[in-house]
Parts: structure tokens; C-alpha cells; sequence
């Protein structure tokens, strides 16, 4: 890709601003960032490389920022990157300037940053940064891809089933009401649920609207969302993936910041704050705690078992005795986002057969009780 550099001698003319322009336009951005508060991870992982690469051939911070606003695709995030290139041009520093947009960029490249900054160690640790947002992106994508196929399933499902009870169930039921015979008990509640849900379908889809946008906020509480994920820890199915997921997570970012010289107790805080299961933010925070008491890491993380797998607190353990921490949670991050690959990528295999027994279950059984009161007509003939 052609990076255009813009020209230096035209620079002033084209960004001094008067002080009241440049606060009216300050405040309009932080506006903008607090509303649109989503800027997709592809469009991080573009700013985060080219501003490595560029600061690395000795392109000023200043020109870096201004040509990455313009090389920007999405218009929001060329409007904060404007507002922090405006900061810096006024003699703010790179990590300062990112403070008002934490919500786009999350503490842990703020903090990462400010490591950078003070060490002078700018350009690697945005490659470090770069490495952390890629994995991130990419454990996402295969999270995602995998999903794609149960989804899909469980909609044909759920399409199968509506149709039955709403269009072949009534046309079979008219004949059986011509007939005038003694239905079988399963055919008896199969046309009892499908006239229930022609007569009142209207209430049937109001109420299921109102149950999931009631489950979806219910989610999006504290205790909602604690619950709900210690039930997915506790299936036997979704428990795996999940610790492997947040297992994954803790040792790249743990890594990460270890990697910039970031202090190990904020590196503890800043990884919580960073994982989205409250269970393991708890432990994380709990962790961090003891920790500052005093405490070995090792012996703060054996205290969750269910959360930390017995290789993790190994090699924690064996990280803290030879000093290479950061590179064994490297070596653990690694190993467990393979497997989170390997899992996802065996997922539709495990999946796919429960649904489709599932479906069978449920097109068997309408069958039977469609096929019952004819089987009972032709003995009778």
C-alpha cells in the first residue's frame, strides 16, 4: 500500500486553527467518541502497524498521526485521530492525547503507550501491540466463523418446526376432523399446540420479542451477566471453551504488558479490566491484591483451580522462579490459542450431530403423530 506523506512546508497553513476553533472541534470529537465508542479491530490493527512502520524509518509522531488520518477508511476514527494529532501538535504527549478516546483504545494500549514513551521504546511496543490486537482479531474471527454453522442449524430448525405447526399440521387436521374418529393422544396435543399457535400467534411473537429483549438486558447487568457465564462454566460443553478462550487472553495480554516493563500488580489490573468473563476479572483482581500483600503469584492463582488449569499454574510458577515470566505466559498464550483454534475448528463436528438428533427428534415425533390416527383408519378399513 502507497503511504502519501503529507508536505511539511504546507502544514501550517492547512492545521493552525484559532484557540476557539481548535476547542469547538476538541469537543466535538470527544462527543463523537463517547457516542461511537466501537471502532472495528481491523481499523486498530491498520493504525497500530503503519504508525509502527512509519515511526521506525524515522517519521516524526506528528506527520505519522496526520497521515494515518487521512489513510483512515472510517470517518469516526479519522475524526479521533485528528483530535489526538491536534493534542500532540501542541505539545501534549502521545499517551495524554489518547486519555479522552480510553474507550476506543482501551487502557491497555494507553498503558502500553505510556511504557513506550517513558522507556523510548515507542516502536516496539507498538509491534508488541500490533502482535496482542492480531491475536485478538483472530481469535475472535474463529470464534465467529465457528458459530456461523450451529446458527444456521438452529434457524432451519426452528423454520422446520414453524412450518409444520403452521401450515401442514392444519391441512392434516381438516381431514381428521372429516373423518370423525377418536384421535391418538399424541396427534390429539400436536393439533391442540398448532391451533394454539395460529389462534394466538400475534401474543406468542409479542411475548417472545418481550422475553428477548428482557434475557438481552437482563445480560447486560453485573449479577445478569455472573450468572449467566457461571452456568456456561458449569456445561460440560461450553465450560472448555470458554476457560480456553479467557485462559488465552489472560497469557497474551499478561505478556504484552510484562513485555513493556509494565509492573506486574498493574499488569494484573490492566489484564482484569481487559477480560470480559467477570469470573476470571474477579480472580484477576483478587490475584493482583494478594500479590501487592506480598504473596507469590503461583500460590495467588492455585486459589482458582476451576479457573486456572493446573499448566498454567505450573509454568507460572516456573516463570516466577527463573525470572521469565513474560516469555512462559508468551509460551502459554501460544499453546492455548492453538487450541482454541483446534477447538473451534471441531466444534461443528460436536454440534452438528446434537442438532440434527434434536430435529429428528422433533420431525419423528410429529410423523409418528401424524401417522398414528391414519395406521388406526386403515386397520379399521
Amino acid at each position: 500500500m502507497t503511504i502519501n506523506l503529507p508536505q511539511t512546508n504546507n502544514q501550517s497553513n492547512k492545521i493552525v486553527l484559532t484557540k476557539n476553533n481548535s476547542n469547538t472541534l476538541a469537543s466535538k470529537i470527544k462527543k463523537i467518541s463517547t457516542k461511537f465508542s466501537s471502532i472495528p479491530l481491523s481499523e486498530k490493527l491498520f493504525f497500530i502497524q503503519h504508525l509502527s512502520i512509519m515511526l521506525k524509518v524515522g517519521i516524526s509522531l506528528l506527520v505519522c498521526l496526520k497521515t494515518l488520518e487521512k489513510q483512515t477508511s472510517n470517518k469516526k476514527f479519522s475524526e479521533i485521530i485528528n483530535d489526538i494529532s491536534s493534542n500532540v501538535e501542541k505539545g501534549t504527549t502521545f499517551t495524554e492525547s489518547l486519555k479522552p478516546h480510553e474507550k476506543i483504545f482501551g487502557q491497555l494500549f494507553i498503558n502500553m503507550i505510556e511504557s513506550g514513551e517513558i522507556s523510548g521504546k515507542l516502536e516496539e511496543v507498538l509491534q508488541q501491540l500490533y502482535i496482542q490486537f492480531k491475536k485478538q482479531h483472530e481469535l475472535i474471527s474463529k470464534i465467529k466463523g465457528a458459530l456461523i454453522y450451529p446458527v444456521v442449524l438452529v434457524v432451519a430448525i426452528i423454520g422446520i418446526g414453524a412450518f409444520m405447526m403452521l401450515v401442514v399440521v392444519p391441512q392434516i387436521t381438516s381431514i381428521f376432523k372429516e373423518l370423525n374418529t377418536e384421535l391418538p393422544l399424541p396427534t390429539k396435543l400436536l393439533i391442540g399446540f398448532s391451533d394454539t399457535l395460529i389462534q394466538h400467534s400475534i401474543l406468542f411473537s409479542v411475548s417472545l420479542i418481550i422475553f428477548i429483549i428482557l434475557f438481552i438486558k437482563i445480560l447486560k447487568t453485573h449479577r445478569g451477566k455472573f450468572i449467566f457465564q457461571k452456568l456456561l462454566l458449569k456445561t460440560p460443553i461450553c465450560s472448555p471453551i470458554i476457560k480456553k478462550i479467557n485462559l488465552a487472553r489472560f497469557a497474551r495480554t499478561m505478556s504484552s504488558l510484562l513485555k513493556t516493563d509494565i509492573m506486574i500488580i498493574k499488569s494484573f489490573q490492566i489484564t482484569a479490566n481487559v477480560i470480559n468473563n467477570l469470573h476470571y476479572r474477579n480472580a484477576l483482581k483478587e490475584i493482583a491484591n494478594k500479590v501487592k500483600k506480598g504473596g507469590k503469584i503461583s500460590d495467588a492463582v492455585r486459589n482458582y483451580p476451576d479457573l486456572f488449569s493446573q499448566i498454567v499454574i505450573q509454568m507460572i510458577t516456573i516463570g516466577e522462579k527463573t525470572g521469565e515470566l513474560d516469555y512462559i505466559l508468551d509460551e502459554l498464550a501460544q499453546f492455548y490459542e492453538n487450541e482454541v483454534d483446534q477447538t473451534m475448528s471441531n466444534l461443528p463436528a460436536i454440534i452438528e450431530p446434537i442438532l440434527i438428533l434434536f430435529l429428528g427428534i422433533i420431525v419423528g415425533g410429529m410423523a409418528i403423530a401424524i401417522i398414528m390416527p391414519m395406521y388406526s383408519l386403515s386397520s379399521v378399513i
